[in-house]
């Protein structure tokens, strides 16, 4: 009985234990059912749905787009003198996507050391562009024989970067006519969106010819499609599309008097333009203070910045703002006097230490000249002889003969070119109730034929008006491009004025020189020429001291305007500016 009992146990516990390796089997299997489920969904999910961008991931790190920067175009003056051009340099770039962002900010520390940059800069511009971006993005430009051995040597420690070989913008002569050059610098993201065909990192034109001229002298860039290895070193060319290189431009400023008049305005405030009397060929363009356009090719430093932001403000093109012109403006009151039914060319008027107009003096700058006409009213610049030329004229006869003269928008600013500036102001009484909301008074006309009250015009319009004494009664049209100079484009227009007012001013101004305001220019040193000193006022400060010119006496070519802003008489200040221009001029034409 026992034994038999014994049997059915010994049965019992078999038929258990193996039901329980039964179903431990069936979990195991279970589990590895699930499992593969699992890795089956995960790889079809990577390759079905996820595929796509997979592939195109792996192509991106595959194959790199490089953009190919174009050799941008000279800038020459009118004999081929070199103003800009270029010089080879070496950038870096980074990479963003080809590391994680914890990676970037160990190499951006490594980088700091050796490109001598701080990493939070670095970062920055890692940041900027986000770090999963699939287009490099330049770190530092103008790299250091040293760093580049650094790179060079230790390439495992710097994953993701690229060493490129690009052109950097170079202004030879330094400072040299910056205002009218302009410079060049990397495209924003406003500038980046508004262009599309435009490749991260494409430097433009921002200021000046350069801006101007950008489509011309920028070129074309190309694009070069490399295959690279997993640690980012090139293994083959796939495609590239070369650059097309910019146009070089031949510009109409003359080199050497350039030099001069920025050597004899010595970055004061101020200006200085030098036309010729015949085409409007802009020969000189200057202003001070003024700045290095070099600066914006390299690594603008703090100090840089800092000078660029000066209350000066060296940015500024001071050729093509407005100043009270002064006595330089009694040119305009003459021709529209002249031009009148009320006076002729020979007219005579007495002088006096002043004229009273409602209730307030108007006084003569040293004494009255007793009777005079044109030639020594120019000649001593008399006030009281323009006050009563204005009194007799009204506001709005000097208002047009100003513009035509080329005071105010008659000169195209436009087709000059350069961004920045602003046409001169001749109010009439209409206008000045418009701008201020106040009436005109007798006293506003008697300021306006001296050049002062509401009165402004650019240097560069003050040499326009000078220039049409010069050339026989014709508005010239200013331009920098030596391509435009004697097209229709250019052609200059005549003012209206009559033979017999052009030559009565002409003598006038002539007479400035031998024996007026202006006979510092009378030594002999030069060829006798004709000029206009002014000195306008500045509430609570000196002066600003200006000077117009044409010359020969006998034969006019150039046109100057020179202001120096709180420079006191333009005897003083001006007119030596205009007197080392022309020396420059007729020692050119005698080599």
């Amino acid at each position: 009985m026992s034994s038999s009992v014994h049997s059915l146990f010994a049965v019992g516990q078999f038929v258990t234990e193996t039901r329980e390796r039964l179903y431990r089997g069936m979990m195991v299997m279970l589990l590895i059912t699930a499992s593969m489920s699992f890795y089956m969904a995960r790889l079809a999910h990577l390759q079905i749905v996820q595929g796509a961008e997979h592939r195109q991931r792996a192509e991106e790190n595959r194959i790199r787009y490089i953009p190919l920067p174009s050799d941008r175009g000279k800038i020459l003056d009118r004999n081929g003198k070199l103003l800009a051009a270029n010089s080879l340099s070496r950038s870096l770039y980074l990479w963003p996507r080809e590391q994680p962002k914890e990676r970037w900010l160990t190499i951006s520390a490594k980088l700091s050391t050796v490109l001598k940059i701080p990493k939070e800069e670095i970062l920055q511009k890692l940041a900027k562009v986000d770090f999963n971006s699939t287009s490099p993005i330049r770190i530092a430009k103008n790299l250091s024989e040293a760093a580049l051995v650094v790179l060079s040597e230790r390439t495992e420690e710097f994953p993701g970067i690229e060493i490129r070989t690009e052109f950097t913008r170079d202004y030879p002569n330094g400072n040299l006519a910056a205002h009218v050059l302009g410079y060049i610098g990397e495209a924003n993201q406003q500038e980046l969106e508004a262009n599309p065909r435009y490749p991260l990192g494409i430097k433009i034109g921002k200021m000046g010819i350069e801006k101007m001229l950008d489509n011309t002298i920028g070129g074309i860039w190309g694009t070069r499609a490399i295959e690279v290895n997993a640690i980012g070193e090139q293994l083959r060319v796939l495609k590239e599309r070369h650059p097309s290189s910019g146009e070089s431009v031949r510009l109409t400023l003359d080199l050497e008097l350039q030099k001069t008049a920025e050597r004899a305005l010595a970055n004061r405030r101020g200006a200085v333009v030098v036309l010729d009397v015949k085409t409007g060929a802009v020969l000189a363009m200057a202003s001070g203070p003024t700045f290095d356009p070099n600066m914006f090719a390299r690594k603008m430093t703090q100090a840089d910045w800092e000078r660029l932001q000066s209350p000066d403000k060296p940015l500024l093109n001071r050729a093509l703002q407005g100043y009270p012109p002064g006595s330089t403006f009694k040119i305009v009151t003459s021709a529209a006097a002249m031009e009148s039914d009320k006076f002729a060319p020979y007219s005579m008027l007495a002088t006096s230490n002043y004229i009273t107009v409602g209730g307030f003096r108007f006084h003569e700058h040293s004494g009255g000249y007793g009777v005079i006409g044109f030639p020594k009213a120019l000649a001593y610049s008399s006030n009281t002889f323009f006050y009563q030329m204005g009194l007799e004229l009204g506001p709005e006869q000097i208002f047009q003969w100003g513009h035509n003269l080329g005071i105010g928008k008659t000169t195209d600013l436009e087709l000059l070119g350069l961004e920045g500036g602003m046409n001169g102001v001749i109010p009439t009484p209409k206008e000045k109730r418009e701008w201020y909301g106040e009436p005109w008074y007798v006293g506003d006309t008697v300021s306006m034929a001296i050049g002062q009250g509401l009165v402004l015009s650019s240097p560069l319009e003050l040499a326009v008006m000078v220039a049409s004494i010069a050339n026989g009664g014709y508005r010239v049209k200013p331009h920098l491009l030596a391509d435009r100079t004697n097209t229709p484009a250019t052609k200059p227009v005549h003012t209206g004025m009559s033979p017999e007012t052009v030559a009565m001013i002409r003598q006038g101004l002539v007479a400035v020189v031998q024996k007026g305001t202006a006979r510092s220019l009378n030594d002999a040193s030069i060829p006798l020429t004709g000029g206009k000193t002014g000195t306008s006022e500045v509430t609570g400060q000196a002066s600003h001291s200006l000077y117009v010119a044409f010359g020969a006496a006998s034969k006019a070519e150039i046109a100057i305007a020179a202001i120096v802003e709180n420079g006191g008489y333009g005897s003083t200040a001006a007119a030596p500016i205009a007197k080392q221009i022309f020396a420059t001029y007729y020692k050119q034409k005698q080599n």
